[in-house]
This record gives C-alpha cells, sequence and structure tokens, in this order.
C-alpha cells in the first residue's frame, strides 16, 4: 500500500502547535510549508510525493498511514524535528 502525502518540519513543538493551528483554522497548508517548514520540500509546498511502507521513519510513517484522506495530524516528533502531516492521497 502506497500513500501520499505532505508535510511542515520545524524544531520545536510550540511551532508545530502553532502552524497546526494556523492550518486549523484555514490557512493553506502549502503556503504555511513554503513559509515555516525546514524541510527541503517545504518550496514544494511540502509535497513528499508517494511512499510506501518501510520508506520513511517510523513515527512519521505510523501517522501518515493512520491518517484519514485530506486529514492534519497533531505534531509528530522524530529525530528531525516535528512534523505536521496531511495525508494527500
Amino acid at each position: 500500500m502506497k500513500v501520499r502525502a505532505r508535510h511542515i518540519l520545524v524544531p520545536t513543538l510550540n511551532e508545530a502547535v502553532e502552524l497546526h493551528s494556523k492550518i486549523a483554522e484555514g490557512e493553506d497548508f502549502a503556503v504555511v510549508a513554503r513559509k515555516f517548514s525546514k524541510c527541503p520540500s517545504g518550496q514544494n509546498g511540502g509535497d513528499l510525493g508517494e511512499f510506501g511502507q518501510g520508506q520513511m521513519v517510523k513515527p512519521f510513517e505510523d501517522a501518515t498511514f493512520s491518517l484519514e484522506l485530506n486529514q492534519l495530524s497533531q505534531p509528530v516528533a522524530t529525530q528531525f524535528g516535528y512534523h505536521l502531516i496531511q495525508r494527500t492521497g
């Protein structure tokens, strides 16, 4: 099984919580990703394309595969920082 997702990567939990609120209140995910994400994918609105199981770090993968289509995750901690993930396909 494969999913398609986009994400925003930030260094702190506080920043992730703040950005989650902005998106939940209607700000465009891609705009927020381009402005704040520390991952190179931010330039593409956070789009990571399609990936299967075993291709991402476990906490990120578990969160992504548990989301409904277009659902926004709560902040997910990995060794890279804090992610907000949206499953897009």
